[in-house]
C-alpha cells in the first residue's frame, strides 16, 4: 500500500473529520458564489491567468525590480536557493539580535523549509499567531489546509486542546475560545524582539509587501516587534498595483468568500524617523527551493498558485481525508502537483494518483491552473521513473499486441475465458492482481460475449 492510501485510510477512520471538512468547504463554496454574484469571473480569471502567466515568464527581471525598490526603500533582501540557506538566514538575523521570543503570522513557505522547528532547536520560542495557525502548533500538527489551518478540528476539539494545553475553562462557544487565544497572544506580540511573515504579493514597482489576514495578527507582527522578518516564495510577484488590484479580490473571494480581508497590509520598508510605530529592521528572504527549475518545464504554471486553497474546497479526496493524508506541506490537488516536483516521486510519486481526475480543481482555480492535465503529466512521469523491468515489459507487450488487429481480436477472445470465474450478472466484483487493485473498492463491468464488429458481421454487415 502507498503512504497516501496508509495516511488516507487512517484519515478515514477518523470519525467526523469528512463530515467537518465537508461542511466547512460549502460554506467556502456558497460564500464564493455569492461574492461573484454578477461578476463575469470568467473574464477576471483570463485577466489573472494572463498576468500570473506574463509575470513567471518575466521573474527574474521583476525579482530584481522588486529586490531593488525593496533596497531603496530600507529592507534588506536575501535571495535562497534552498531551504537550507533561507533557514540559516533567519537564524542568523534572530541570533545576531539576541532573540529569544519570535511572533509569526501564518507562512505556508515557513512551513515549507520547517523554520519553527529550527528556531526552537536553537533556543527561541516561536508563537504561531494566527488562530488556526495556533491551534494547529499547540497540538503539534502541520495546517490541514492552505488557508483554514484546523479546518478538520471541531469546537469541542479546540476548547478540549486549549483547556489541556492552558489549564483554562472553556465553553464551545467561538467567540469565548476566540477571546481566550486573544489574551494568550496579545502578551506575546508586546513581549516579542521579532516578527515572522508569509508574503501573499510582493509588488515588483515599489517593494511592496502585502500580507492579508482577517485577525489583524499580520499587522501586530510586522508593527510591535523591532524586527520584521518577510519570507516570500521567489512566484509570488506582481509587477506593479495595477495587476494587484485583479489578483486581490481573486484571493480573497476564493480562500475565504470575502470581496476584502479584514486586514490588507502594505508594507514599505522598515520605521522611517517621522513614523511612530513599525519595526526598525526589515528583511526579505525570497525563496526558491526548486521553483526556478520549473520555469523550464511543462509544469511551469504551477508557479501561478496563489495560494488561496480553491482547488481544495472542491475536491471530493480532499474533502473525505484532509490535508494531512497528503504528507507534506500542502494538501489537496495544488498539493498533489507542488510536492512531486518539490521533494521527487520517490517519497511523493503516489500523490498524483490521489484523485479523480474530475477537474474540479481546473475549474475552481482563479488563476486558470490546468491542474487535472498537470496530474495526468506527473502520472505519466513518475511511472516511467519508477516502473520496473517487469512492468515495463509488460505494457512493450500489450502495446505490441494491441498495435494490430488480429492481436486484439485475440487477446479480447483470451480475457473473455479469463473472466468466466469472477464474473457474475455481467460485473466483475472479484479479481486476481494486478485488477483486484480495482475491484477492490468499485465493480468491473465483464466483457460482453460479442464485440459490436463481432455482432455486426453476424447480423450480415459488410
Amino acid at each position: 500500500m502507498s503512504p497516501f492510501r496508509e495516511r488516507a485510510r487512517v484519515q478515514l477512520a477518523t470519525p467526523g473529520l469528512g463530515a467537518a471538512i465537508g461542511h466547512a468547504m460549502d460554506v467556502r463554496a456558497e460564500a464564493r458564489e455569492r461574492v461573484f454574484g454578477n461578476t463575469d469571473v470568467e473574464a477576471l480569471r483570463r485577466a489573472a491567468r494572463a498576468i500570473r502567466a506574463h509575470t513567471i515568464a518575466n521573474l527574474p527581471e521583476y525579482l530584481d525590480r522588486f529586490a531593488d525598490a525593496a533596497d531603496a526603500g530600507g529592507a534588506s533582501v536575501f535571495f535562497a536557493s534552498t531551504a537550507g540557506e533561507a533557514v540559516a538566514h533567519v537564524l542568523r538575523i534572530v541570533r545576531e539580535r539576541g532573540a529569544r521570543l519570535v511572533v509569526k503570522s501564518k507562512s505556508m513557505v515557513a512551513e515549507e523549509i520547517d523554520l519553527n522547528a529550527a528556531l526552537e532547536r536553537d533556543g527561541v520560542e516561536v508563537v504561531e499567531t494566527d488562530l488556526g495557525e495556533h491551534i494547529v502548533q499547540i497540538a503539534n500538527e502541520r495546517p490541514s489546509h492552505i488557508t483554514v489551518p484546523a479546518v478538520h478540528k471541531t469546537r469541542a476539539q479546540v476548547r478540549e486542546l486549549f483547556e489541556r494545553v492552558y489549564g483554562a475553562r472553556l465553553s464551545d462557544d467561538p467567540a469565548e475560545i476566540t477571546g481566550f487565544a486573544r489574551g494568550v497572544l496579545r502578551e506575546r506580540f508586546l513581549r516579542a524582539d521579532v516578527g515572522i511573515t508569509g508574503v501573499n504579493f510582493g509588488v515588483a514597482s515599489t517593494g511592496s509587501l502585502v500580507i492579508v489576514t482577517n485577525e489583524g495578527n499580520g499587522r501586530m507582527s510586522t508593527s510591535l516587534p523591532r524586527v520584521h522578518i518577510a519570507v516570500m516564495g521567489m512566484e509570488r510577484i506582481v509587477p506593479s498595483f495595477r495587476e494587484l488590484s485583479v489578483l486581490l479580490p481573486l484571493l480573497t473571494a476564493s480562500a475565504t468568500g470575502q470581496r476584502i480581508t479584514a486586514y490588507v497590509n502594505v508594507v514599505n520598508g522598515p520605521r522611517r524617523g517621522d513614523e511612530p510605530d513599525g519595526p526598525e529592521e526589515l528583511h526579505i528572504v525570497i525563496l526558491d527551493n526548486g521553483r526556478s527549475a520549473l520555469l523550464s518545464t511543462e509544469y511551469r504554471s504551477v508557479l501561478h498558485c496563489i495560494r488561496c486553497g480553491a482547488c481544495q474546497n472542491v475536491c471530493p479526496v480532499f474533502r473525505q481525508v484532509g490535508g494531512h493524508a497528503y504528507g507534506g506541506v500542502y494538501g489537496g490537488p495544488i498539493g498533489a502537483v507542488l510536492t512531486p516536483l518539490m521533494d521527487g516521486f520517490e517519497s511523493a510519486g503516489d500523490l498524483p494518483h490521489a484523485s479523480t481526475l474530475c477537474a474540479a480543481c481546473s475549474d475552481a482555480c482563479p488563476v486558470g491552473i490546468p491542474i487535472h492535465e498537470l496530474l495526468i503529466a506527473l502520472r505519466r512521469d513518475a511511472t516511467a521513473e519508477q516502473a520496473g523491468r517487469a512492468e515495463r515489459l509488460g505494457f512493450a507487450l500489450w502495446s505490441r499486441l494491441w498495435s494490430s488487429a488480429p492481436g486484439y481480436r485475440t487477446s479480447v477472445r483470451l480475457a473473455r475465458l479469463a473472466q468466466r470465474p469472477f464474473a457474475r450478472a455481467g460485473r466483475l466484483r472479484r479479481a486476481p492482481f494486478p485488477l483486484s487493485r480495482w475491484t477492490s473498492s468499485r465493480d468491473l463491468p465483464a466483457l460482453a460475449k460479442e464485440s459490436f464488429r463481432e455482432r455486426w458481421r453476424r447480423a450480415g454487415g459488410a
